[in-house]
């Protein structure tokens, strides 16, 4: 069973969810935004303790709290590392911001337009692991690169069957199924993810029900149906690599859809700053995302 106040945070409570799941390929690019190169690490342990060190110093920042900020998205070493000497989900949980897992591993090679995910033999075995620690949900990526229509309906099916093993072991599945900005054919891949959402949505068996992270639409309120959906907890964006700005202008022409970004957060921090400058520059960047994910309501 989900934990009833973060259950009522998400489905209720004014923010966004900050997406803190680098993982191993995206991890040194996140490092370099950062601030700190290649150069700076010698094994791919030192180069996740280096981005350890990042994510604990965003959770442990004044400004990072569940005042605007409703939950976060964490990798698998986050979730089993220490922040301010405390776990990290117990610390987010104290701090009134819900723990997310991120628990793919990874995606396949292109085919029929689409990436689907790499099989997760052990999701199970984390997804206990997860609740044991305190974690409220989860959430898995695979990208859309052109509308095929059989490619993303296999996309979106596998999404939904991986959600339905999540439930059953007592977590809250974040669904998503990415359109990359780079598509030629993004707006009718836009509307055969819908399609396909929403079938999958309606077969849900009752009490169950997920989030959804999806790119933002080309069409403004084009996941209206999916935000109003009985089954959907809460509809949040991707940046999808678009800057701040433009990320927050798209969002906020979105009606009931909230941020879950990653880049676009964490784009003005430096491994370099004061903790007075890193925590400013953080909390510049949570106040205007909070602002594009509460002005749509």
């Amino acid at each position: 069973m989900t934990d009833p106040k973060m259950m009522a945070q998400m489905v209720g409570g004014a923010g966004f969810i900050a997406a803190l799941d680098q993982s191993g390929g995206s991890t040194p690019k996140a490092l370099a935004a950062y601030g700190i190169g290649e150069d700076a690490w010698n094994s791919e342990e030192e180069m996740f303790a280096l981005i350890h060190q990042m994510r604990s110093r965003i959770v442990t920042a004044p400004s990072f709290s569940g005042q605007k900020v409703l939950g976060a998205i964490l990798f698998e070493k986050t979730m089993e590392g220490d922040a301010d000497g405390k776990p990290v989900p117990q610390l987010l949980w104290e701090r009134g911001v819900v723990p997310f897992l991120k628990v793919d591993k990874g995606l396949e090679e292109e085919t029929d337009g689409v990436q689907m995910m790499k099989p997760m033999p052990e999701l199970d075995a984390m997804c206990q692991r997860a609740k044991s620690k305190g974690v409220f949900g989860t959430k898995m990526r695979s990208v859309i690169h052109e509308a095929n229509a059989d490619g993303i309906a296999r996309n979106v099916d596998q999404q939904f069957q991986f959600a339905r093993q999540i439930i059953a072991n007592g977590l809250v599945p974040i669904v998503e199924p990415e359109v990359s900005l780079k598509s030629a054919t993004r707006e009718q891949a836009d509307r055969l993810v819908l399609e396909h959402i929403l079938r999958n949505l309606d077969a849900l068996p009752d009490g169950e029900r997920v989030m959804l992270k999806l790119s933002l639409p080309v069409e403004d309120d084009l996941y209206a149906p999916l935000v109003a959906h009985p089954r959907v907890i809460r509809v949040v964006a991707l940046s999808g690599g678009y800057e701040r700005d433009e990320a927050n202008a798209k969002l906020s022409r979105n009606r009931g859809m909230i941020a879950s970004f990653s880049r676009a957060l964490l784009q003005d921090l430096r491994a370099d700053m004061n903790d007075e400058e890193f925590d400013k520059a953080l909390g510049s960047a949570i106040d205007s995302i909070y602002a594009a994910s509460v002005c749509n309501g």
